[in-house]
């Protein structure tokens, strides 16, 4: 028998035992045959049930100043992203702020400040995934207030501002052109062209 047949004969045994496979699986249910795990209820789904888009859309009601903002960031945030928001060494957690006008350069650095197009993916993020040992856990006035103060320390909105679903909407980021539309899916990527 040829390569060619035998490769292809191997690789329909191997997709029909997985089929069946899969099928059994299924049939018995993972949960019950392993002794863990549970299903989602809809409280822990509506936790993550979020998509807050640029334009506003998806943003929850609350509102956040920067002062309280402080207040969570130190309590919550600082631990790992550091006094300053630069970043601490050892924990992985990037710097939020600095970097601007690196992106094109030997050194870029990328930062909520100097990388990110939008100020609904900082909200977005740190709602799904922040604080790192506990996601989740912060209300959405918490979070609209560390945004503020994420946002202000990086000098792209005033003190005053009072961060909630419109007014995250309204923030301009100072690298908001330095993404393209990807029409072919996978929603925005970076410009390569501003990038070295």
């Amino acid at each position: 028998m040829s390569t060619r047949k035998w490769t292809i004969r191997a690789c329909a045994g191997l997709a029909l035992g997985l089929g069946i496979g899969i099928g059994v699986a299924g049939a018995q249910g993972f949960g019950e045959r392993f002794g863990f795990g549970s299903a989602a209820t809809p409280a822990d789904i509506a936790k993550i049930d979020i998509d807050v888009m640029p334009d506003g859309r998806g943003a929850p009601a609350g509102q956040g100043t920067v002062d309280e903002g402080m207040r969570v960031y130190n309590d919550k945030c600082a631990a790992c992203h550091g006094e300053n928001l630069g970043g601490v060494k050892g924990t992985g957690a990037a710097p939020l702020v600095g970097g601007r006008g690196t992106l094109n350069s030997g050194k870029p650095k990328k930062t909520v400040e100097s990388y990110w197009p939008y100020a609904s993916i900082l909200f977005d993020y740190t709602k799904r995934s922040m604080p790192f040992d506990s996601p989740g856990t912060m209300t959405d006035n918490e979070i609209y207030a560390v945004v503020a103060y994420i946002l202000n320390k990086g000098n792209i909105i005033d003190k005053s501002t009072v961060m909630n679903a419109k007014t995250l909407a309204a923030v301009k980021m100072p690298n908001r052109n330095g993404f393209i539309f990807n029409p072919g899916g996978g929603g925005h990527r970076p410009d390569v062209r501003n990038y070295r």
